[in-house]
């Protein structure tokens, strides 16, 4: 069928996507680290492309509402694409920085991947569900991605990187032949595009009723994306681990993913807590799973891996859902872009502040990611307690 085939078509490159995060994050550090750099330089590749992310989000975004998804879609996993081989062929650290930020440069595939699936909805239920899948492609993506990337190291450092790079030009030509424009109810041409990416957040700033959610969203977003960072540094420094044995950990974590988004989440949280339980109470079990694993224990470390992905996978649906609640109908886009906006930015800041603390003290990132997480489990009670009779709706759509 036509709808199932667009469907497909986009649920593919949001999983070709995760897919390639997933491959080359375990293996990323190692690649980098051969060059003979310092661990915040490979911390300051995970920074450039978020930062490229942000400025150009916005605008793709608008060029979608102007000229339509498929063309901007193309041109963002064609961007993705060729980031990659750039990254992969790399004879200096100048061009490994070269590769991210021409990936950055045109990093539109989830949003627009996102627009897509509301455009080809027939109705809420369909919107819903279309939209509620992307929770579990991504961790399936992030079970098979490492042990694809683990398997695809031992070829070659850059091995793994040309892989993902091919598996993004292979995306971009599925969509060129078999993808076809949604959005015909287009923008106004003679509207001026926004371009300046502080807009939305300006707005943001000053919008008293989603103020205090999105801070407490940055600073989420900055615990783990230093997490993130610093990840694979750690375990190979406090525990000797390899990357075959790291992208094993990712890949449980993307199991534990999986399980949460699919059966905790609509059997267990959502039956027994209210959204306001577990958007506030969730906060200080992740900050507890950063301080478990910054203890020199392999086991108490396990334990706050398990404890961390439930937490963050479960936070980011609730967090997601207040927001939209809370935009309206009217706002929903810009809310929900401002949310993107807002998460580059945590993860431009998070790695660098992971990078800077790991080279004095590798304990250091996990205590302060601890701290960021019970301030904003502070501020998002605040909010809960303010907030006054809100229109009840099914977070399920936005995991």
């Amino acid at each position: 069928m036509k709808i199932q085939k667009d469907k497909l078509i986009i649920i593919l490159t949001v999983f070709i996507d995760v897919l390639g995060m997933g491959i080359i994050i375990p293996v990323l550090p190692f690649y980098v680290e051969s060059f003979g750099v310092s661990s915040f330089v490979v911390t300051l590749l995970f920074s450039v492309f978020a930062l490229f992310s942000f400025v150009s989000s916005p605008f793709l975004g608008a060029l979608s509402d102007r000229i339509g998804r498929r063309p901007v879609l193309i041109l963002s996993i064609a961007s993705t694409a060729l980031g990659w081989f750039v990254f992969a062929g790399a004879n200096a650290v100048w061009v490994l920085f070269l590769g991210r930020i021409i990936d950055g440069a045109a990093a539109g595939n989830f949003p627009i991947a996102q627009s897509y699936l509301i455009d080809i909805a027939k109705d809420e239920k369909e919107r819903t569900s279309n939209l509620g899948v992307i929770g579990a492609v991504f961790g399936i993506g992030f079970i098979l991605g490492p042990f694809i990337g683990a398997i695809l190291s031992n070829i070659s450092p850059a091995f793994p990187f040309w892989f993902v790079g091919a598996l993004a030009f292979l995306n971009m030509i599925g969509a060129y032949f078999f993808l076809p424009e949604t959005h015909h109810n287009r923008t106004n041409s003679e509207e001026k595009i926004e371009t300046n990416p502080f807009s939305p957040l300006i707005r943001a700033a000053r919008d008293e009723s989603l103020r205090l959610r999105f801070f407490s969203f940055f600073l989420y977003g900055t615990a783990f994306a230093l997490l993130n960072g610093i990840f694979s540094l750690f375990v190979k420094e406090l525990f000797g681990m390899t990357a075959t044995m790291i992208g094993y950990i990712f890949a449980g974590m993307g199991v534990i993913l999986v399980f949460n988004q699919t059966v905790f989440l609509k059997n267990i949280w959502l039956k027994y807590f209210t959204e306001k339980q577990l958007e506030i109470w969730f906060f200080p079990i992740m900050a507890g799973s950063f301080l478990l694993m910054d203890f020199k224990n392999l086991t108490l470390f396990i334990i706050g891996i398990i404890l961390v992905t439930f937490a963050q996978s479960t936070l980011r649906v609730v967090i997601s859902s207040a927001i939209a609640r809370t935009g309206g109908a009217m706002r929903r886009g810009e809310v929900m872009g401002t949310m993107s906006s807002i998460l580059s930015v945590s993860m431009i800041v998070g790695p660098l502040i992971g990078g800077a603390l790991f080279v004095r003290n590798l304990h250091w990132p996990f205590l302060l990611g601890a701290v960021l997480l019970m301030v904003a489990f502070w501020l998002t009670k605040k909010c809960c307690e303010n907030e006054k009779n809100p229109q009840p709706e099914s977070i399920q759509a936005i995991g």
